[in-house]
């Protein structure tokens, strides 16, 4: 008995392993709308760009994806500890090494925030503005140690050092790109786009800016090897390609699938379909600072008019998430869906339109064709929306980005979220110094800023909930950006592909780390 129980259990053990073996052999293949031009965390804030670092790079801070709240786990440092208000101190994880096998220092940590916090390359400049604009030095103590100083009090520190932008990429590699290795040049982090290199689990061995990726396992990772050893992501830019491409078995997973698309998947044996509602508004935003958008309340009116769970039936079939606020569930115990920032009340959005005197003059409002999902359909309800309450509407579809243009009145965006407190969503576009004031597009005032910087830089919990949902009622007051819900953003696969988005990530991450993905035996 005893040997027929040790027998049946080695068998299982072989087939087991023999399974693992094939299985962390084989290649993934991808599909998606988009291909990013260049690949550099430190720069990138795309939602096209997110897609794809976390495979290949690694921060500071690690975070349990699986989960909306923030359970913070080692990364590139193994410990951590603020030591001030304005000052963390970590242990940085030893043994690491580089895809083009440079050893990882802490030299490589300091110059991977160094190049942002004292930039002389603009994209990074801009990346300072947005997301680390309290970090003021990043030191080496000792061979172990990095130091991290802010400016003012920082209550997010182990936030910002999970973010993308602050990944770490090896120093020597970056110099040695172009011109004088001893010196990190505008040269050299345009040519690291185009030739990435980090510490994640797979190498990027081929990239075709706006075409294809290609990722390979890379055996010197400091954790849990990669299940694959090969992933091929492939830009196919029509969804009816895509859909192809699945059923063709040319692709394992495809991207960027609408609601009224899902059914052929869906009903096919040999397909699955996965989705979750993204940690990212679509929204709509005004030119605050055009003179025919200036009065508080025309845009107010223009909310009221918007009928969200109508556009949430009719195109997303109710699986997106309608807003009452700017907040996300991922914000924890700063997440306020209890406010009523944005309402639906055609009476009063008449009533407002009387008030602000608006004349009948056409609102232009901008949209790109098909780089959202349902972005233009939502565009046209819109119309439709404003339509009834007396507004006239021109749609002006245009593939040029016109958020910084002067005549700009209105126009669809999306607005992710970057780390996960209103800082890292609302604040990266609509803080007194961030991408919407720098466009030209949005003005904050004193009362605003002064409530702004309470908000940020406050180490009480409460005191900070209290600021934001002030900041809320301002922009009701006086909205810059209308949320109309958070997407509902579907995958097509094979049923053999066990794989899903994850809560805890920024949007659109494809995560194909041990333990997030496997593939049964083609």
């Amino acid at each position: 008995m005893l040997k027929t129980l040790l027998k049946t259990a080695l068998t299982a053990a072989l087939a087991t392993t023999a399974l693992t073996g094939l299985a962390a052999a084989q290649e993934l293949k991808v599909g998606v709308q988009n291909m990013a031009p260049w690949l550099d965390p430190g720069r990138d804030f795309s939602n096209v760009g997110s897609q794809f670092y976390f495979n290949a790079f690694d921060p500071l801070i690690g975070k349990d994806a699986s989960r909306a709240e923030s359970v913070w786990q080692p990364g590139i440092a193994t410990s951590w500890k603020q030591v001030s208000p304005t000052q963390i101190e970590l242990k940085i994880r030893q043994g690491v090494t580089f895809h083009n096998g440079d050893p990882m220092t802490v030299e490589d940590v300091v110059f991977s925030f160094d190049r942002i916090i004292n930039s002389t390359f603009p994209p990074y400049t801009v990346r300072k503005r947005d997301t680390l604009p309290n970090m003021a030095k990043v030191e080496a103590v000792d061979a172990e140690t990095v130091r991290i100083t802010a400016t003012k009090p920082e209550p997010l520190f182990e936030t910002l050092l999970n973010v993308q932008q602050g990944m770490i990429v090896p120093k020597k590699y970056v110099m040695a790109l172009t011109g004088d290795p001893n010196v990190a040049e505008p040269s050299d982090f345009e040519a690291f786009a185009l030739k990435p290199v980090g510490t994640g689990p797979y190498k990027i061995t081929e990239f075709v800016p706006n075409q294809k990726l290609v990722y390979e396992r890379f055996d010197g990772f400091w954790g849990e090897k990669a299940p694959f050893q090969k992933v091929t992501v492939q830009r196919i830019p029509e969804l009816s390609g895509r859909l192809t491409a699945l059923k063709n078995a040319e692709v394992d997973l495809i991207t960027n699938i609408p609601p009224d698309q899902l059914d052929p998947i869906a009903s096919d044996a040999k397909l699955k379909v996965e989705g979750m509602q993204t940690p990212l508004f679509h929204v709509v935003i005004f030119n605050t600072q055009n003179p025919k958008m200036a009065n508080p309340k025309l845009r107010q009116a223009l909310s009221y008019a918007i009928d969200r769970k109508t556009l949430n039936e009719a195109l997303w079939f109710g699986k997106a998430k309608v807003p009452s606020s700017h907040t996300f569930a991922q914000f924890g115990p700063l997440y306020m869906p209890e406010l009523d920032t944005f309402e639906y009340d055609p009476a009063k959005a008449k009533a407002l339109l009387k008030e602000a005197g608006y004349d009948g003059f056409p609102i232009r409002f901008d949209t790109q064709a098909a780089y959202y999902t349902n972005g233009l359909l939502a565009a046209q309800a819109i119309q439709e929306m404003w339509g009834a309450v007396g507004v006239k509407t021109q749609l002006n579809v245009t593939e040029q980005w016109t958020g910084s243009e002067p005549s700009m009145m209105a126009r669809n965006w999306s607005n992710p979220m970057y780390f996960p407190d209103p800082a890292g969503s609302f604040g990266i576009m609509w803080a007194p110094t961030g991408n919407s004031a720098s466009e030209g597009r949005f003005k904050a005032d004193e009362a605003y800023s002064a409530l702004w910087e309470k908000f940020r830089y406050s180490t009480d919990l409460a005191e900070r909930k209290q600021a934001y949902a002030g900041l809320m009622q301002m922009i009701k007051n006086d909205p810059p950006v209308l949320p109309l819900y958070q997407p509902y953003e579907s995958y097509g696969m094979k049923r053999s592909l066990a794989w899903r988005p994850l809560p805890g990530h920024i949007p659109y991450v494809l995560d194909f780390r041990a333990g997030r993905v496997t593939l049964a035996a083609r």
